[in-house]
């Protein structure tokens, strides 16, 4: 396991290793419900008194809230709500995708990063998450809302043994885990605007970005989401078609179980879509899909096209009835009502 930052002013990755002794102590803290003593904390460790001290301080500058008590010792209290990689991969029921991660309290892009690990080589289940962005991208180089520390801006790299032909339906896989992940975590289940968008109440929650780069032969693609967690305010612009998590459920929301949710559902699809099994994912899709069986309208460049979404094929395109008996194929375009 691997716990990788980045200094957002000297731009250079570096393991954090060097914090592997407050992160060994966190661990010992999270295994005891009660009071651990500092000679306790010391001798788990290996270290000093003094050591232990350190370590202390480093968790709790970092957000960590832990009690210390005269003869009792320490205990962990809270956690922060902090997208740190320790938070994520702490019991991470997900067997491919584990890191590396790569945590930013701000970037410009995390698929941008993403790409860029992927080109240098990065592993299969590499994560760049991030508590802002600048420059965040949604699809037709549209820009995603990203204030810090109130949503998920998350890139996971994959590189799937297939050929490009059959990766397209990658994006259909990440929005179903992402179906599943909510419903599983907070009990509302949302449904998916073809291509890519996520909603509640019919505005939009979040939205997935995937990406295919080539690195000589073998391709690699970078899966994006932005998922809007906390979020309480938007602007005028988005007032009235974007909505929080926060805002649906009338409470806040932690944002790391959430994203281990997505990291475990997506890596379960992810087994029957290397295995090329697609029908259950498309078939799933399909059940929570707020497009299939409305009229709809896409627009491509300057010209619309009219008609009923019927169906969804493997590779994305959505299969629209423009006349009776007449079904043409989107592969992309921006859909909304006529």
């Amino acid at each position: 396991m691997t716990l990788l930052y980045r200094e957002t002013n000297a731009q250079t990755l570096y393991p954090g290793t060097q914090d592997s002794k407050p992160f060994r102590l966190l661990n010992l803290l999270r295994e005891r419900e009660g009071w651990l003593s500092g000679k306790d904390l010391a001798a788990r460790l290996g270290v000093s008194l003094g050591e232990v001290q350190k370590c202390l301080q480093s968790l709790r500058k970092r957000g960590y809230v832990i009690f210390g008590k005269p003869r009792r010792g320490y205990r962990l209290a809270a956690t922060p709500d902090k997208l740190y990689p320790e938070e994520i991969l702490h019991r991470l029921g997900s067997r491919r995708f584990r890191g590396p991660v790569y945590y930013l309290e701000i970037t410009a892009s995390t698929n941008d990063l993403a790409k860029t690990l992927g080109a240098e080589g990065a592993p299969e289940g590499t994560l760049v998450v991030a508590e802002a962005q600048t420059a965040g991208r949604g699809r037709l180089g549209r820009n995603w809302l990203s204030p810090p520390g109130v949503g998920l801006y998350v890139s996971l790299l994959l590189r799937p043994p297939l050929p490009c032909r059959d990766l397209p339906p990658l994006t259909l896989t990440a929005a179903v885990a992402v179906v599943r992940a909510l419903t599983r975590i907070t009990g509302v289940t949302p449904g998916i605007k073809w291509p890519n968008d996520l909603l509640l109440s019919g505005k939009k929650i979040g939205g997935i970005l995937t990406e295919l780069e080539t690195d000589g032969d073998r391709p690699y693609v970078v899966v994006g989401l932005g998922l809007n967690v906390n979020t309480r305010e938007f602007p005028p612009e988005l007032e009235g078609r974007a909505t929080s998590l926060a805002r649906e459920l009338k409470r806040p929301l932690p944002r790391v179980p959430l994203l281990k949710a997505w990291l475990e559902e997506f890596d379960n699809l992810y087994h029957e879509f290397l295995d090329q099994k697609v029908e259950g994912i498309l078939k799933e899709w399909s059940q929570h899909s707020i497009t299939l069986g409305a009229w709809v309208r896409i627009r491509q460049g300057e010209s619309y096209l009219e008609g009923r979404a019927l169906e969804v094929a493997p590779n994305g395109a959505l299969g629209v009835e423009t006349a009776p008996g007449r079904v043409e194929w989107v592969i992309c375009g921006e859909i909304s009502p006529p």
